[in-house]
Order: structure tokens, then C-alpha cells, then sequence
């Protein structure tokens, strides 16, 4: 039975095992639903083992609990990690979804409820291509699972859960569903994410606010001195000053400059859609290039002083900004958020006093478009869409990533299915069913390719 016929022999059942997850409300950050997490758990590893494991099992950590499961064939078979996360974001605002979150609802082609996507939806892309391998004894890879219940707040416990695991999770390479393509009808493969770094700043004046007639132009303002820090940060060329910011930055391949410029893109139509004059950014660069492939420097946030109705003439005592930088692969985050520190500290003006914070941060990531697994990816996503998928970079963060890499030594493929308006973290989130399915025969397409890439059946 060929893939598509047994989708199609199975749709109806794949969706309900589907909206069973849906129905299970899996905020990790929201205390209330604990026992949801632990609900969810149990039942990914109920779905994995009817889908085809032969071993399953929910297990403890310093949180939310792991699924872990496994499918062994044969010690000189590649093995494949497959990384998913069973917790998903708060549905608030409420009122503004169509239907109930926790329900799901198919309508114009789409899946829409909380996880449809983000990422219950393409977890069960991974599980569904296992399942149809497995059913119909053409498996070639082992299959390692591990799901995790708190990708939303941060993961705080997969770092020490993989390190103490190390050896159970042991695999040739990682493969995630957890990220988008460009288009519907522009399949891609994401080959790169942007690391971060993110600070608090606190500048202290005097030691009350002041009357700004009194005291102005003789007690520096803090507001005035951070905005003067601030300005120096980036240079009038877009690039940022931070010394030896730009030490570890590597420069975008050639080859991969050219399949950028192969993304469908317009510049007019990407400033009228954010209502923007006109984009900027770092010189000798395109948009698409800046946002993914280049680093960045933003203030999130800033306040101090009088901001009510009205006027009130003070000189405050303090003023705040939260600031981050986007960081490209091979920037360490820890190297960059104690240089930022350094920084601030040299340019502060006389007259007040700052404290730079760390607040988090984590490593940018890369994969090669070379490597056998990569080239398994891209032959499974031209099966199933028709169309070779390009390598496409982009400008978030999944930290967790550099995490798989550092501790565990593996590269990941980030073959995601994910589309923009399937408004994940929003309301209304959906998936596209179409492209679901397409993405069942893309994953299945890449164990046999890669299968038939490894080393010892080259």
C-alpha cells in the first residue's frame, strides 16, 4: 500500500487521534493545568506505541514529565531522534477564536485549534510516517522519540535531561517538526536559526526625583544618559559596536546568498503590509539576509520618569530598558551578553550609575545543506510538494537546538510544515490539511533516503 493510500484508508482515524491531544489543555505555563501535562504524556505514549514503538514510557524530570519511546531494528541501521513538544501556548483572548480551542474544527481545508500547529499538528506528522513504515514492515532507520512538556516557557528541564540521558538518546541525527516553510507552494527547509542574548538595564541618578528647573542642566538625567548609551550601540552603517561583536561571525555562503535571492519576495508589499517607509538595517545586505543570516540589535523596552496625563517637569531618579540582541551561529551567547555588559559600562556617562543584567539567552544554530540527512530531507520534501524546497535561514530562536548539538553531538533537520497564517501562539491557530498529509510523505521519504545515504548501505 503506497503512503497516500493509506492515508487516505486511515484520514478519519489519524484526525481523532489528533483532536484526543487537542482536547487535553497542555498550557505548561499556567499552574492550574499540572495534571494536563501529565494527561497529554500518558497519552503521546498511548499514540506511540499503537503507532508502531515497541517500547514507551512517560518519564520524570525537573518538570513536566518526557515521552520517550524507541523502535529497533538492527545495531547497523542509522538511528533517527525525532524532538516534539506535547505543551502549547494560553488560548487568551478567548473571544477573539471562532470556534473552541480544545475542540477541533475543520473548516476551508484547515484543522484550527490551540496545538493544530505548535505542535501537536506536526508531531503527529513524525508519528504517522513512523506508523505507516512501521505497519507495512518497510521501516529502515531505528527510531528514537523524545517529547517534551515545556518548549513554551523555555525548556528549562531538557538541558539536564538530555545530559543525564545522553546515552539513551543516542542517534546518527535529530529530526524536528517544529518550524514553518516559506510558502504553501514554496516548500523549504529551515538550515539556520538566530541565537539570543537579553539584558536589563537600570541607570540610577540622584537619589529622588528631582524638579527639572532646579536641578536640570546640573544633575545628569538617567533617561538622557541611557538614550545616549543606546544611540552608540549601532553604528550609522547598521552595524553594531559592541568590540569584537563581530569576531565569530561567519560570512553567508555564496550558494546560500543565491537561494535567498530565490525566496519569492517582494520589498514594496513587505513595507506596505507593516506600514513601513521604507526597510534598514546593516549595509551590503537584503532584507531577507538581515532578518535571518545577520545579527541584530533591538531596545524591547523603555521607561522612566513622568508618562501620565498631563505634565509633570521632573528630572528622575532612574531609568530602565530591556534590550536583545539576535545572534548568528558560532556567536557564543555568554561571550556576547559579558561584552555587552563590559560596553555599557565603558560608555556610561559621569553623573549616574548602571547595572546591566543578564536575563537569558542561547546559541544560534546552522545545518549544513551538504550532509546526507539534509539531502534526505530535500528529496523527501520534492516527492511529496512536487518541487525541490529551498534552504531558508530564519531570524528566531529555538535554543534548545545548539542545546541537541553541544550536549548530544548531532546535527538537527528542522523539517518543519508550519505556514504563516496558521497564527500560531494566536487565536484562530490551524493547520493546513493538505499540506499535513503532504508532510506525512515527506518524513517517510526522508528515513528511506537517508537510510539509503548511511555509510553502511553506501
Amino acid at each position: 500500500m503506497t503512503i497516500q493510500n493509506y492515508i487516505e484508508a486511515h484520514r478519519e482515524r489519524f484526525r481523532e487521534e489528533w483532536a484526543s491531544l487537542i482536547r487535553i489543555p497542555s498550557v505548561s505555563c499556567q499552574p492550574e493545568h499540572k495534571d494536563d501535562m501529565l494527561r497529554c504524556a500518558e497519552r503521546w505514549r498511548e499514540l506511540l506505541l499503537s503507532s508502531g514503538a515497541q517500547k514507551a514510557e512517560v518519564m520524570p524530570s525537573q518538570g513536566n514529565p518526557f515521552v520517550y519511546a524507541e523502535y529497533h531494528i538492527s545495531d547497523s541501521a542509522p538511528t533517527v531522534l525525532v524532538y516534539a513538544h506535547y505543551d502549547v501556548m494560553p488560548v487568551e483572548p478567548i473571544e477573539l477564536w471562532q470556534s473552541n480551542p480544545w475542540e477541533p474544527d475543520i473548516r476551508d481545508g484547515r484543522f484550527y485549534a490551540r496545538g493544530a500547529d505548535d505542535d501537536k499538528g506536526q508531531a503527529m506528522i513524525q508519528a504517522k510516517a513512523f506508523e505507516y513504515l512501521v505497519k507495512q514492515n518497510e521501516m529502515p532507520c531505528n527510531v528514537k522519540f523524545i517529547f517534551e512538556g515545556e518548549e513554551e516557557i523555555g525548556s528549562p528541564s531538557l538541558s539536564a535531561f538530555i545530559t543525564e540521558h545522553k546515552d539513551l538518546l543516542k542517534s546518527d541525527i535529530i529530526l524536528v517538526s517544529d518550524t514553518s516553510m516559506i510558502g504553501k507552494d514554496t516548500p523549504s527547509i529551515t538550515t539556520g536559526l538566530r541565537g539570543l542574548a537579553y539584558w536589563q538595564i537600570e541607570v540610577t541618578g540622584p537619589n529622588r526625583d528631582l524638579h527639572s528647573g532646579h536641578f536640570g542642566g546640573a544633575v545628569k538625567n538617567p533617561i538622557n544618559a541611557l538614550c545616549e548609551m543606546l544611540s552608540k550601540v549601532v553604528d550609522s552603517e547598521g552595524r553594531i559596536t559592541i568590540p569584537h561583536f563581530y569576531d565569530d561571525v561567519l560570512p553567508i555562503p555564496q550558494a546560500e546568498r543565491e537561494m535567498i535571492a530565490q525566496i519569492p519576495f517582494s520589498q514594496e508589499q513587505y513595507n506596505k503590509a507593516i506600514d513601513i517607509p521604507e526597510a534598514v538595517g546593516e549595509q551590503g545586505y537584503s532584507t531577507l539576509e538581515r532578518n535571518s543570516c545577520r545579527p541584530s540589535f533591538d531596545i524591547c523596552g523603555i521607561w522612566g520618569g513622568y508618562t501620565g496625563e498631563g505634565s509633570k517637569t521632573v528630572l528622575p531618579s532612574k531609568a530602565y530598558a530591556k534590550v536583545s540582541c539576535r545572534l548568528v551561529a558560532n556567536q557564543d551567547h555568554e561571550a556576547i551578553s559579558q561584552a555587552f555588559v563590559d560596553y555599557m559600562q565603558q560608555i556610561a556617562p559621569k553623573g549616574v550609575r548602571i547595572t546591566v543584567t543578564p536575563m537569558h539567552g542561547g546559541q544560534g544554530y546552522v545545518c549544513p545543506i551538504d550532509i546526507p540527512a539534509y539531502k534526505a530531507a530535500e528529496q523527501g520534501f520534492t516527492i511529496a510538494f512536487g518541487k525541490r524546497p529551498l534552504a531558508a535561514r530564519r531570524g528566531g530562536s529555538i535554543p534548545i537546538i545548539s542545546d541537541f548539538e553541544h550536549i548530544l553531538g548531532q546535527k538537527t533537520i528542522l523539517m518543519g510544515f508550519g505556514l504563516e497564517q496558521n497564527a500560531i501562539h494566536s487565536p484562530n491557530e490551524s493547520m493546513d490539511l493538505e499540506v499535513w498529509e503532504k508532510g506525512v510523505v515527506a518524513v517517510t521519504e526522508f528515513y528511506r533516503h537517508f537510510a539509503q545515504s548511511f555509510p553502511a548501505n553506501v
